[in-house]
């Protein structure tokens, strides 16, 4: 996934060619968080890379809290998000969050300073607009609402979807996204159009007050600075893994060993 702030944007595997660690590339500052859950009064700047890692975290802490469990070790932690235990603990170290030796981190202590630095202490009304099959999907997949990102608005052009309910939402027009934007807070949309309509699209979105865009059209979007993009190619991702795959089997000694 290639993020993109403002009108900037690259491929990612050009930016981590370009970046001797990426661990070091910040995002948007975001305030650090003590162990009571206190904002500190400065500010960290966190790489975009271990901010995409903390949400993972939250994930695997939020499946544990389910299954009964209060505490757990930095080691389990680690496993369970497939990261080595000194980057978790680096990690964790932008929340203030240390934990406390032989006894680990507490779970839910954990899970609130996540969802508090991930901004998941309110809700992110989302809108997806293009209702073919990706939009479709995205329209009616169930997880959204219960991580805080329900689905408010859907935007297509075809007459016959006018109108009719997909997940329980009518879908509207595309000319109607700023009015019902601006109308029911939306502050994330999704685009699956096509590509030749998502420049157009992510105006609509920035007209109807839309600060962030998920956007899996392969085009580049010209977009204001105060508005973010997340960049969806899932092409480009598959081509990262084939040149994965490549360079395995040109590490393959003739014992059908990987050299490392």
């Amino acid at each position: 996934m290639v993020s993109q702030r403002g009108r900037r944007n690259g491929s990612a595997v050009a930016r981590k060619l370009s970046t001797p660690d990426a661990d070091n590339a910040p995002t948007a500052e975001m305030p650090a968080v003590t162990e009571n859950g206190a904002e500190e009064a400065r500010v960290r700047a966190i790489p975009e890379a271990a901010v995409a890692r903390l949400a993972v975290y939250l994930r695997v802490l939020s499946a544990m809290s389910e299954q009964g469990a209060t505490t757990v070790a930095s080691e389990e932690l680690a496993t369970a998000a497939g990261v080595n235990s000194a980057k978790l603990r680096k990690d964790l170290s932008y929340l203030g969050s240390y934990g406390t030796r032989g006894v680990g981190y507490e779970v839910a202590v954990l899970v609130a300073q996540l969802e508090r630095i991930l901004g998941l202490t309110r809700q992110h009304k989302v809108a997806v607009v293009g209702i073919g099959n990706l939009g479709h999907a995205l329209a009616n997949y169930g997880g959204f609402p219960g991580r805080g990102f329900p689905v408010e608005a859907l935007f297509d052009i075809d007459p016959d979807l006018i109108g009719v309910p997909v997940g329980g939402i009518p879908v509207s027009h595309l000319n109607d996204i700023p009015e019902v934007c601006s109308e029911r807070g939306i502050s994330i949309g999704v685009i699956a159009t096509p590509p030749p309509a998502a420049q157009t699209v992510a105006d609509r979105l920035v007209q109807g007050g839309v600060q962030c865009i998920l956007n899996f059209a392969p085009v580049v979007l010209q977009v204001p600075d105060h508005v973010e993009v997340r960049k969806v190619d899932l092409a480009v991702e598959l081509q990262i893994l084939s040149f994965h795959v490549a360079r395995r089997a040109e590490n393959v000694g003739g014992n059908g060993m990987v050299v490392r």
